[in-house]
């Protein structure tokens, strides 16, 4: 998942595709995810929900949903709390407050990989604690 602040800064992708897109090159999500996570760039393009954060919640979803070892919800929160614990908040809106004027700036986006390197460290951990308690 170290890939996923490239795919942000340099290869065209935002911030939920890039934490997802480091994932499937890690090979613990199939790449077609990627295309799920695109709607939930920028807010879901509105400005909620961080896209990183939404981005870490797919693949926690994908690999510990329902059908698997049912305990994403657990997770999820998990991951909530421990990306508030570093930037105080989870919407993108909160997030990106001093660039609302200019939201495509290149300033906001180094702003915001920071988001994709909080969520992909937050979700490293999660995912090595997962495979000590869940198998």
């Amino acid at each position: 998942m170290e890939k996923s602040c490239d795919y942000f800064l340099n290869k065209g992708y935002s911030c939920s595709e890039s934490v997802v897109m480091g994932a499937a090159q890690e090979g613990l999500v199939p790449e077609e995810l990627v295309n799920v996570a695109t709607s939930f760039s920028g807010g879901m393009g509105v400005g909620c929900l961080c896209g990183a954060i939404a981005g870490a919640q797919i693949v926690i979803g994908y690999l510990h949903g329902k059908n698997k070892t049912n305990k994403a919800r657990v997770f999820a929160k998990k991951f909530i709390e421990e990306f508030k614990n570093v930037h105080k908040a989870t919407c993108c809106k909160v997030l990106t407050a001093q660039f609302k004027e200019n939201f495509n700036s290149p300033e906001r986006k180094h702003h915001c990989v920071n988001m994709v390197e909080s969520s992909t460290k937050i979700l490293k951990e999660i995912l090595q604690e997962a495979k000590q308690t869940v198998g």
